[in-house]
């Protein structure tokens, strides 16, 4: 590829992520939180999706340049930072988020962004070129890349719009694939009025998304990559053995996946687990200690009418954890709206919720004199809500009753939801933990209802608000070493404080079956990966558990300099 090469300070490892498609405030919150972060290791990401229909305004941008009412158009309305008018993102078009460290002189000014701004022109002209659309190139008056630049009839084939500050890099390029290029009608591009636009199906380029993706993380390697290659995608939908184009979902419902077995994806069937990784080894093996401490908890969530996660998750660490007087309750009922193929929890239709249920779980942390309380939920996508209302009921509940105790909520995603999400953000847990649950590739099959690009944002929209973040990740379903080091990065990126990596248990022989038990050695190699990554505390290790040492981890992580909690733990 002709042009300059953009040099970079230091040998950064440099991360490619395909994340299917991601509402388009996911994809911001996740780039502010990557942008913003000072990361003890830092990275250079370009994070590759689909977004869903958007019209984006840039910081130039008009109302006036919205030719349709914003209520009458099938998409969201967002205001952006970037620079620049307004434009459109997709389905069929892949938009690029280069989130890069530069060498430039002045930190950012003038001279800097428009020779990155051209290093990104370069990126996608190599790539059309690549792809069999040769007449591709600049025009002297606006960013982007043109078709027919020097002819009579110029018109753009992609957009750009990039945010330099502090020498880092946020935002890109959209590169329309195979779009509904009546979408841009409703608008005047880019505030361009004088020429038109395009795409590579309109030019009669014939490529799936993942043939494009596949030539723009190639080319992006060799324009900016200078360290280490780490690559990883969520999975392609496939039709006939090929990636459907607009299919490559990850995280929104597109049909009715309760048609397909538990946690298996479209032409998939959990197998049973057919004698390949053996009987259960020794490190695996918990002794089921039925003592006082036990007896005493159980018999006080049943005369409260209380749930934990504990029973209904079928964890290998109960008897340790409730004869210590630990324990993690489950509000919003015991059933769940989701069907995530590792789980346990009743899936059948929820109840209604029982208003009473956050004053039974503070009287029962009182009870058992919790220094540090974790309350998690069913995901109930039932509720206007999702169930956000209750948690800050709960977190209140048991602030009320023992000032003194520390609340962790492990919450689901709430689809998404900034106003749920914001509502348990603005009452302050000590801790905010959601489980990113596997490696990227393995989201659609693992959690079909839920998204790597989601949870990362819930993650990075917490972190934003000054909260400790944690999450967890369960290995032996099918991930490699390298995956798990890819998501360790992935969570150091957005700030994750606290991270648990454990063993996954198959409850049942529906679930999704166990690939491989992972040796104890490769969870204390996990936990130093995560430790040189800037993360504060990693917890690994077969029996892990989201909610394992949970109060330790938080003193851990307070002690390694990370956000201070609204009420401080202290031991039992």
């Amino acid at each position: 590829m002709g042009g300059r090469r953009r040099p970079v300070t230091t040998t950064r490892p440099f991360r490619v992520r395909w994340l299917g498609r991601v509402r388009y405030r996911d994809a911001l919150a996740l780039q502010q939180r990557i942008h913003a972060e000072e990361p003890t290791a830092p990275q250079d990401h370009l994070l590759l999706l689909e977004h869903h229909a958007v019209y984006t305004l840039g910081l130039r941008a008009t109302l006036d340049h919205l030719l349709a009412p914003a209520n009458e158009i099938d998409a969201e309305v967002v205001q952006a930072d970037r620079g620049g008018d307004i434009t459109y993102h997709g389905p069929g078009q892949l938009v690029g988020y280069p989130m890069l460290h530069l060498a430039g002189k002045r930190g950012g000014g003038m001279a800097d962004t428009a020779a990155y701004v051209a290093s990104v022109e370069e990126v996608v002209i190599a790539v059309c070129r690549d792809l069999g659309l040769t007449d591709v190139g600049r025009l002297d008056r606006y960013p982007g890349v043109w078709v027919e630049p020097a002819g009579p009839r110029p018109r753009k084939v992609a957009a750009i719009g990039v945010k330099l500050t502090r020498s880092r890099t946020m935002h890109g390029f959209a590169l329309n694939v195979a779009p509904d290029l009546t979408h841009f009608d409703r608008m005047v591009p880019c505030g361009i009025t004088e020429f038109g636009v395009t795409s590579l199906a309109a030019e009669g380029i014939d490529v799936t998304m993942a043939e494009v993706v596949d030539r723009v993380a190639a080319r992006a390697i060799e324009q900016w990559a200078a360290g280490p290659v780490d690559r990883a995608d969520v999975a392609w939908r496939r039709f006939a053995g090929k990636p459907v184009d607009g299919e490559a979902v990850n995280g929104e419902r597109d049909g009715d996946l309760s048609l397909f077995s538990r946690g298996a994806g479209p032409g998939e069937v959990p197998a049973p687990d057919d004698g390949r990784v053996g009987r259960k080894p020794s490190w695996m093996r918990v002794p089921l200690d039925v003592g006082p401490g036990y007896r005493r908890l159980k018999s006080l969530m049943r005369d409260q009418g209380l749930t934990t996660v504990c029973e209904e998750a079928g964890c290998p660490n109960i008897s340790e954890c409730w004869n210590d007087g630990t324990a993690t309750f489950m509000i919003n009922g015991e059933r769940c709206t989701r069907a995530c193929g590792f789980c346990l929890v009743d899936t059948r239709r929820p109840d209604a919720l029982d208003p009473d249920e956050p004053r039974r779980v503070a009287e029962a942390v009182v009870e058992m004199g919790l220094a540090h309380a974790v309350v998690t939920a069913v995901a109930r996508d039932d509720l206007a809500d999702h169930g956000a209302g209750a948690f800050v009921a709960t977190i209140e509940a048991i602030r009320g009753a023992s000032p003194s105790t520390a609340v962790e909520v492990l919450i689901p995603d709430c689809r998404g939801d900034v106003e749920a999400l914001s509502k348990i953000f603005d009452a302050r847990p000590d801790v905010l933990n959601h489980n990113v649950e596997t490696v990227a590739r393995l989201q659609r099959r693992v959690r079909p209802s839920a998204s790597y690009a989601r949870s990362l944002s819930v993650l990075a929209r917490a972190g934003a608000s000054g909260l400790t973040t944690k999450s967890s990740i369960m290995v032996g379903i099918g991930e490699t070493d390298e995956e798990v080091d890819g998501c360790l990065a992935d969570l150091a990126a957005v700030g994750c404080d606290i991270v648990t990596i454990g063993q996954y248990l198959r409850p049942t022989t529906t679930h999704l079956p166990i690939d491989r038990w992972v040796e104890p050695d490769v969870f204390d190699r996990w936990s130093d990966v995560g430790t040189a990554l800037g993360i504060g505390h990693v917890e690994a290790g077969p029996l892990t558990r989201s909610s394992y040492h949970a109060r330790q981890a938080a003193h851990a992580t307070r002690a390694a300099g990370g956000p201070v909690p609204v009420a401080l733990s202290v031991g039992r």
